[in-house]
């Protein structure tokens, strides 16, 4: 399959997200106040996931490992860098999920879920300040939907290798098709 430009990816992702320089400071500068608190999300995380009958065979006899992972991965949000290093860490989060066979859905709807569960720890932690809060949420969805973006490019890439194995297309006829409708379409490579 195609190589992946991660530097790319890493610029794209933060610009749909609108990711930027501010928040990631405001992610680094909140850590210390927010890392206490990251068990409790992971917690709560993942007791809504266990109350949702689809999700059952994912977690099933997986759920310590699955908690440490997310935990790791929460503390990572809040820490970067937020490079292509990240991007492609990111990436290989989604790859996983590919590989087990998780729905996309369930991805995007598990970053709802994040982030409704680390509401109420950021109005806790910013109860004094609400310019604090008001940048700590924006930068707290900023990363997540960049973390989504990146992650479900590993979705998009498995769909289209699983395409060109059934039809039996090459990547370079799949190319040329993919070139020749953007032409004739007006539609972007992006």
């Amino acid at each position: 399959m195609r190589e992946i430009d991660f530097s790319e990816l890493n610029q794209q992702a933060k610009l749909f997200a609108g990711f930027d320089a501010e928040d990631e400071a405001t992610l680094r500068e909140s850590h210390s106040a927010l890392v206490s608190e990251l068990d409790r999300v992971t917690e709560a995380f993942y007791l809504e996931l266990g109350k949702i009958e689809e999700t059952g065979p994912f977690l099933e006899g997986r759920l310590d490992r699955l908690k440490a992972t997310h935990r790791r991965w929460l503390e990572k949000i809040f820490t970067g860098p937020y490079d292509a290093d990240f991007a492609a860490y990111m990436h290989q989060v989604g790859v996983v999920h590919v590989q087990v066979r998780l729905p996309e859905r369930f991805m995007a709807s598990g970053i709802g879920l994040i982030g409704k569960r680390l509401i109420p720890v950021l109005t806790e932690a910013c109860s004094d300040d609400l310019d604090r809060l008001v940048r700590l949420m924006r930068a707290v969805n900023a990363v997540t939907t960049y973390c989504l973006i990146i992650m479900q490019v590993s979705y998009r890439e498995h769909e289209l290798e699983r395409f060109m194995d059934v039809t039996g297309i090459s990547e370079a006829l799949y190319a040329n098709l993919a070139a020749a409708y953007r032409q004739k379409t007006g539609v972007s490579a992006d």
